[in-house]
């Protein structure tokens, strides 16, 4: 792990997970800022989501936002905008989804993902929920945590490997979350 938990960014691919730091909240805050003055009022919403914005775990010092659009097309228009703020349009990385990046390109470092995807869909309502619910579940958050100091030490260099051995626990996590919101509502 990290010497100094105070940087923001990894190598491109590699693994490195580290105890929750204040800046990322801060880098958030700007960046949501940032996207919002670029982005008037072509968005519904925009979070700060990912395992960096739950404060009890450690995570990989990559910043997550997810911004919400009710149309993917008007986003694109931003492209040229976004990436003369060092926003770079990467593609469709998933399904329903548009992905951007962040970061010291030339050292091949990723500071910050930003995920666009619908207002009101399930990738939306899934990077709320398990953002919420791993806030509010102490229990939860902690065996997601150890989990992701494990699979760090086993693939430090196959952020594939990293990320589908996460995907279990995210998935019962989702579904836990969902149900609950489902019987939580007045």
């Amino acid at each position: 792990m990290r010497k100094s938990d105070r940087l923001i960014g990894l190598v491109r691919g590699t693994v490195e997970v580290v105890p929750h730091c204040k800046e990322w909240e801060n880098s958030a805050i700007r960046t949501i800022e940032l996207l919002k003055n670029i982005l008037e009022n072509d968005f519904t919403d925009i979070q700060h989501i990912g395992s960096t914005s739950i404060k009890s775990i450690y995570s990989k010092p990559i910043i997550d936002i997810a911004v919400a659009v009710n149309d993917f097309s008007t986003i694109l228009k931003y492209n040229e905008l976004l990436e003369k703020q060092g926003i770079i349009y990467r593609g469709q990385d998933r399904e329903n989804q548009l992905l951007y990046v962040m970061g010291d390109f030339e050292n091949n470092t990723r500071t910050h993902h930003i995920h666009i995807v619908l207002n009101n869909s399930i990738e939306w309502n899934n990077y709320i929920n398990f953002r919420d619910f791993l806030n509010n579940n102490t229990k939860f958050a902690k065996a997601y945590s150890d989990l992701k100091i494990s699979l760090a030490k086993k693939y430090p260099n196959d952020r594939n490997a990293y990320t589908e051995g996460k995907s279990e626990m995210i998935n019962k996590i989702l579904n836990i979350a969902r149900n609950q919101k489902r019987y939580q509502r007045p």
